[in-house]
């Protein structure tokens, strides 16, 4: 197996504080102690998760919270994925320094103060802020595939990451249930307090039950990589979204895309000149690396559209119930103008362009009779992920669930939107989803020293977020394009149009469907011809 290349630690590159199998591995303990310690760093790790299943599934009852704000209401989620995904390297490069399970409890801690302002506001600006300090719990997910690595007996590593990646069922099962239930029966906010009372039961369990990686890299923070790759995601995500809005190829919009880029490549260039940068470009763009993160991105798209889309769309009313609703609202306007009641039949009205899906459902609704099903399916998948890759490695769960992903986003695309077609094609998404997000940390951990494990999952955390975050920019320009329009009819007289607020048209979701398969397709080219991942995982042993 080839070799990633690697510099001896000198004072100016990454240094030790302890031998290579010094990290405090349990090999010695029992299995009750070991999946004790696995059981309460999968649990932790599920904060980031259960809060995306539920908010990105609530969406649609907090949109009315903040009026004006229409379909940048998925700012909501495009700043946690953004903000998680710049904040993942430097936080998994702060694990490596500073210690593990010390960044795991600081975001905790941030995470509680970001779901306390939620909570409490109903400021879109500070809302916006609770996001961004809640998005810090992206990173536990890459700093516990690294306590992973550290801690578990190395045959126990590849089951615990595959665990780890789809969780115990708190996320997928408990999450949507709660979520509904929370929204349905109190208000969204119930959701955040929610969420903070369970990490604020989580963060003694970790302080007591989890060990503190022996690991430790002795190197300073380069702030300034961190700073240039967040400021040139932020600003590329910032056209992906307004571009629709502002006009694509304007100069004002073409500059903020432009200056992105340029950041972008100012990252690479200075993380290659400077003593103690915040990831190797070696090791970023060894093909064993840059094929497994490029895959990330693109694979993710589907991730955020699928999450976000037949969540929205399953709790819109139908198009009967929207029209009648339009009809009412003039009816009552005209007989409050005029004094005088109209009959029904004198108001006309017709939506521009139409929609064929809307089931009307509750959250709770959605999650008993869409999500549940499809979170079952992705908890047994994640973990029998595991259990192949550690037998035949991990590139095959891969391929079978990006062949999954491009399949089920034409389905999506094509097949009519209703309610049993969600169901049941979600089922199938969530085969993939499970596999892909065991096999992803999976192949990292087996493409990098134990001394680049923080940054280097970091930067995994940094594609996968970013993927979704674009997909999500992506579906939000094409629902722009599409919204939804009354043409309204007052007894016989043709009335000025009205835009019906948060609800768009098929077209928009059909887009976004088709644009996240073709990404799919992309990454499932990669992997095909990947040469990574084609031997039993180690446990993070051969690198």
């Amino acid at each position: 197996m080839s070799t990633i290349p690697q510099d001896p630690p000198t004072s100016e590159g990454p240094e030790l504080t302890k031998g290579n199998d010094d990290t405090g591995r349990l090999d010695g303990a029992s299995r009750a102690r070991i999946f004790t310690v696995l059981a309460v760093i999968v649990l932790f790790t599920e904060i980031a998760p259960m809060q995306y299943t539920i908010v990105s599934a609530a969406l649609q009852k907090i949109s009315p919270t903040f009026p004006g704000v229409g379909a940048n209401i998925n700012w909501a989620i495009i700043v946690f994925g953004l903000i998680g995904a710049a904040a993942s390297p430097l936080i998994g490069k702060m694990s490596d320094v500073w210690g593990k399970k010390r960044m795991f409890l600081i975001c905790g801690v941030l995470f509680v103060i970001g779901c306390v302002l939620d909570a409490t506001t109903s400021n879109w600006g500070i809302f916006l802020l609770g996001r961004c300090l809640q998005a810090t719990a992206i990173a536990t997910a890459v700093i516990a595939y690294g306590l992973i690595r550290d801690l578990m007996p190395r045959k126990y590593v590849p089951l615990g990451l595959g665990v780890t990646a789809t969780g115990l069922g708190v996320s997928a099962i408990a999450g949507p249930l709660l979520g509904g239930f929370l929204v349905d029966n109190y208000s969204w906010r119930a959701i955040f307090w929610c969420l903070a009372a369970f990490t604020l039961v989580m963060l003694p369990l970790v302080y007591f039950v989890v060990p503190e990686s022996k690991l430790r890299v002795r190197e300073r923070i380069d702030i300034v990589g961190a700073l240039l790759l967040s400021g040139g995601a932020a600003l590329i995500l910032i056209y992906v979204d307004k571009g629709h809005d502002w006009g694509w190829a304007e100069p004002t919009t073409l500059a903020w895309v432009i200056t992105g880029v340029v950041l972008l490549i100012l990252f690479v260039l200075v993380e290659t000149r400077v003593a103690q940068p915040i990831m190797d470009m070696k090791l970023l763009f060894h093909p064993r690396v840059a094929l497994v993160l490029a895959g990330a991105l693109f694979a993710s798209l589907q991730i955020g559209v699928v999450s976000y889309a037949i969540a929205y769309m399953s709790q819109t009313p139908d198009e009967a119930t929207v029209t009648a609703g339009a009809q009412q609202g003039i009816l009552a306007k005209v007989q409050a103008a005029t004094g005088q009641p109209l009959p029904a039949e004198a108001v006309q009205v017709t939506l521009d362009p139409g929609y064929t899906y809307g089931s009307g459902y509750t959250l709770l609704e959605f999650a008993l009779r869409i999500a549940l099903l499809g979170a079952v399916v992705t908890m047994i998948c994640g973990a029998l992920a595991g259990v192949i890759a550690r037998r035949v490695g991990a590139r095959i769960p891969l391929v079978i669930a990006l062949v999954i992903f491009v399949g089920s986003a034409v389905a999506f695309a094509v097949l009519p939107h209703t309610s049993t077609v969600f169901l049941l094609v979600n089922a199938v998404f969530s085969i993939g989803f499970g596999f892909y997000y065991a096999a992803m940390p999976i192949l990292m951990v087996e493409a990098v020293p134990q001394e680049q494990q923080g940054v280097s999952l970091g930067m995994l955390g940094v594609m996968q977020s970013m993927g979704v975050a674009v997909g999500l920019a992506i579906v939000t320009a094409f629902l722009h394009a599409n919204g939804m329009t009354a043409l309204v009819s007052v007894g016989g007289q043709a009335q000025p149009p009205a835009p019906i607020p948060d609800v768009f048209g098929d077209r928009g979701y059909e887009l976004g469907f088709w644009v996240c398969g073709a990404a799919a397709a992309v990454a499932l080219v990669l992997a095909v011809i990947m040469r990574h991942g084609r031997t039993p995982a180690t446990g993070g042993t051969a690198h």
